[in-house]
């Protein structure tokens, strides 16, 4: 993958690779798959409003002309006058596990940060999911612990863990990127002796 990874809004030549993500357990993965879903019901909320709503969204995952898969975020109310978003990402199987999916959550936190006044993004996956787990972890979200029996899949009730990263947190890392970047390299102590 030479390209760099971005988010794009979806385009309608897209939709079709959407709906691979509710038609075909193999796409989808272990899990994400949650039954047969309505295949339709991304052309319409795309005719509607292009994917892009006050209440949430969804962006490819594209490097040049391939496209990965999707980014998506839902407002989750924290109380009568507060949200937070919660993000998820579901890429093609060929695109699992080269860190993908990683560099597009780290790109959705930044975009929703800059564009939202929220100050909190949770993430969640289930307790057997280690690689959402650590790529969630690499875009720099604290494991804040489990919750029991939330989330029904293949007949039965399962534990999610639970992410968060706060508006900041993102700040402070991206503070110690540019002072790490910007001190001379060490090469090596020299004695004169």
């Amino acid at each position: 993958m030479s390209d760099a990874v971005i988010l794009r809004p979806v385009f309608e030549d897209d939709l079709p690779l959407l709906e691979r993500f509710l038609t075909d357990p193999q796409a989808t993965g272990p899990f994400q798959w949650l039954g047969w879903s309505d295949p339709g019901r991304w052309r319409r909320r795309w005719e509607q409003d292009g994917l892009l709503g006050d209440e949430g969204g969804q962006l490819m995952v594209a490097a040049g002309a391939d496209r990965h898969g999707f980014v998506a975020w839902r407002k989750s109310a924290a109380s009568r006058n507060s949200y937070c978003w919660n993000i998820g990402a579901q890429l093609l199987p060929e695109s699992r596990g080269r860190g993908v999916g990683t560099r597009a959550q780290r790109l959705l936190v930044r975009y929703l940060f800059a564009h939202t006044p929220v100050v909190r993004i949770e993430a969640d996956t289930e307790t057997e999911n280690a690689a959402e787990q650590r790529a969630l972890e690499k875009s720099g979200f604290t494991r804040e612990g489990v919750l029991r029996s939330i989330a029904f899949r293949d007949g039965r009730w399962r534990d999610v863990v639970r992410y968060s990263v706060l508006r900041g947190d993102v700040a402070r890392g991206e503070e110690l990127e540019q002072s790490s970047s910007q001190r001379p390299a060490q090469l090596g102590a020299s004695s004169a002796g």
